[in-house]
Parts: C-alpha cells; sequence; structure tokens
C-alpha cells in the first residue's frame, strides 16, 4: 500500500517543488502517467509481490524507459525549434508525460530493491 501511496506523494511532490504557480495540473499529468501499470494485466498472476516490475512487464522494460527518458528531454532540447505555441505547449505536455513516466520507473525500481 505504501508504494501506491508513492506513486501519488511523490509526483505531487515534483510538482510542487519544481511546477509552483501550475502544481495541480502539473501533478495531474504526473499522477495521470500510472497507466503504464495497465501492463500488469499481462502477466500471470497480475500480482506478484515478489516480483519487480523493471524488466519484466513490457512497459517497464529498458528500452521503454529510454523512451520516457526522449519524451522527457526531446521537447525541452526542441523548444527553441518550435513555431507555434500550440506546439510548444504539446511539447510541455510530452515532456511532463515523460517525467511522470520516469518517476513512476524510480519508485517501481526503488520497490525491487528491497
Amino acid at each position: 500500500m505504501l508504494h501506491v501511496a508513492l506513486h501519488l506523494v511523490v509526483p505531487a511532490l515534483v510538482a510542487a517543488v519544481l511546477y509552483r504557480r501550475r502544481w495541480l495540473r502539473v501533478t495531474a499529468i504526473l499522477v495521470a502517467t500510472i497507466v503504464v501499470d495497465l501492463d500488469h494485466l499481462l502477466a500471470e498472476p497480475i500480482y506478484d509481490p515478489e516480483r519487480c516490475s523493471i524488466g519484466f512487464h513490457p512497459l517497464h522494460t529498458l528500452p521503454a524507459i529510454a523512451v520516457y527518458g526522449a519524451l522527457f528531454l526531446l521537447p525541452p532540447l526542441l523548444r527553441g525549434r518550435l513555431p507555434s505555441a500550440r506546439l510548444r505547449a504539446a511539447g510541455d505536455i510530452t515532456s511532463l508525460v515523460g517525467l511522470g513516466l520516469l518517476i513512476h520507473m524510480a519508485l517501481d525500481w526503488a520497490d525491487c530493491l528491497v
């Protein structure tokens, strides 16, 4: 149960510290990335407290985590090249989704260490 609570509390803390003026919206985006856990439905059994998610579930593999890193890093790197405010806003959301997924993977990895 603590693990699930951390998936709500840690994104809220990150949003409050790094995105103070729009923390509520950012928290909603970061927490929404918990949908990545739908890949647990592909496992047999669906829940195993002894199983490490990282490297086991398809959306919790290193290639997937690399994509999440790209989602987080590419929009800020390309920001100056995006021609419209709408594209920059979409890039901001994409970056936040990547951040949320990286936070999720870090929490799942930390859970594997215990």
